[in-house]
């Protein structure tokens, strides 16, 4: 139940956080750049390692239960954004010394994630177009 509360509220928080920094920054000076740049999803991306980082130090220093981490980063982190998880296992590779496991980490999700965007443009026009 609380894994749902936290994955609810942290959907709350993209969507508000994503919309007030768009408004801001996708007008005015900031608009400037390229117009209709996504600065909301940036900064919730942003934001999520910012508070992925620092939950998972302070877990580390025995903050809370595993019960508690399963909410914040599953539910809460995990509503929010998933690049905060993305972000952490290629510092994670780089942190071990792993930079071949960090740069196929990178490359794979980047390239993989785009091509799928793709492909499922593609298909789902197909399928619109039976």
């Amino acid at each position: 139940m609380w894994l749902g509360v936290a994955g609810g509220m942290g959907t709350v928080a993209r969507y508000g956080l994503s919309n007030a920094v768009q408004r801001v920054c996708g007008s005015g000076f900031w608009g400037g750049f390229g117009g209709g740049f996504p600065f909301g999803t940036l900064a919730v991306n942003v934001a999520g390692c910012f508070f992925f980082g620092l939950a998972w130090s302070l877990f580390a220093h025995g903050l809370q239960s595993g019960q508690v981490r399963l909410i914040v980063f599953v539910g809460f982190l995990g509503a929010f954004t998933t690049f905060s998880t993305y972000a952490f296992e290629a510092t994670q590779f780089m942190r071990d010394d792993r930079w071949a496991l960090a740069a196929a980490h990178l490359l794979a999700h980047n390239t993989l994630g785009l091509i799928s965007v793709v492909l499922g443009l593609w298909l789902g026009r197909g399928l619109y177009s039976m």
